[in-house]
């Protein structure tokens, strides 16, 4: 698991509630918390300020609480509360795991499950809803899955295929067809033209 907490571990960046126009970037790496600022101001006193960087090991980010009430200002509590949690060595294993390995966990939980775990960060959102996980929900719900239906797949995702009753889904198939079949005839029209 060690391997997991590589490099950059969260990062996010954000510009300061009004009416500041500052920027701010936020980013935890496997031994440090790194705090990035850019002044934007019209003010002739800010126009010259080079950006700033202030880098603290995990236990001078916790000590710092002036830097602590900086983040929470411009990211929120609940970002301040998350930090602190990684600097106390309380890793997120799960959100960490690369999506081919959540996907396929993932493709054995009933549907509720899938939709309430979509709702709990953006990166399960992500999953949850990537084509790959909805072609593993559909080939295991569904007795076949023909070349029109993996077509068809292609134009409007697994997860819409999925969830189109079955007389929907024939009708779109029979559209698609119909249109591969006009594009083909258009075809031949313009090479016999030539």
């Amino acid at each position: 698991m060690a391997s997991l907490l590589q490099g950059t571990i969260f990062e996010i960046r954000a510009q300061a509630p009004a009416p500041s126009k500052d920027y701010y970037q936020l980013i935890v790496t496997d031994a440090t918390v790194i705090w990035r600022w850019w002044k934007i101001s019209l003010r002739s006193e800010f126009r010259n300020v080079n950006p700033g960087e202030q880098k603290n090991s995990y236990q001078d980010f916790l000590d710092d609480f002036n830097l602590q009430v900086h983040v929470a200002v411009v990211f929120g509590n609940e970002i301040l509360k998350y930090v602190c949690n990684l600097c106390q060595h309380q890793f997120d294993y799960l959100e960490r795991l690369p999506n081919g390995v959540l996907v396929y966990a993932i493709s054995f939980l009933e549907l509720e499950d899938i939709a309430r775990l979509s709702q709990t960060s953006r990166k399960f959102k992500k999953v949850c809803n990537c084509d790959e996980l909805w072609e593993h929900i559909v080939s295991r719900y569904c007795d076949t899955v023909t070349p029109e239906m993996r077509a068809l797949a292609v134009e409007v995702g697994w997860k819409e295929i999925f969830f189109t009753n079955k007389l929907q889904l024939q009708k779109k198939i029979r559209r698609r067809r119909q249109r591969v079949e006009e594009l083909a005839d258009n075809m031949m029209v313009e090479d016999h033209e030539l």
